[in-house]
């Protein structure tokens, strides 16, 4: 019965994993995600490409700034995914007729 009433415990996921705080690391890391993703799925529509690649080209400075100022494992992990999106969606959202 005792083993019933113990607790799980279930991780938060956080990209703190050092205990401390990174406000400035996590701003770029998040933002460099959404406009990845931004990118991405512009380039599913090809009337979308301007907007895709101003949000690529931006997530991918920004991703590389925030790649260069990150402190744990997990900002990279999630930075080096999120460049990576914004850069194929960059590319993608270039042959649909790029920036102008």
């Amino acid at each position: 019965m005792a083993l019933a009433a113990r607790k799980i415990h279930i991780p938060r996921p956080t990209l703190n994993t050092d205990g401390q705080r990174h406000p400035l690391a996590n701003t770029l890391t998040l933002l460099t995600v959404a406009l990845g993703v931004t990118s991405l799925v512009c380039a599913f529509y090809a009337s979308q490409h301007m907007l895709g690649s101003w949000a690529g080209l931006a997530g991918a400075v920004i991703g590389f700034w925030a790649q260069l100022i990150s402190a744990t494992t997990a900002e990279r992990a999630v930075n080096v995914t999120a460049i990576g999106a914004a850069i194929v969606g960059w590319g993608l959202n270039m042959a649909h007729g790029g920036f102008f």
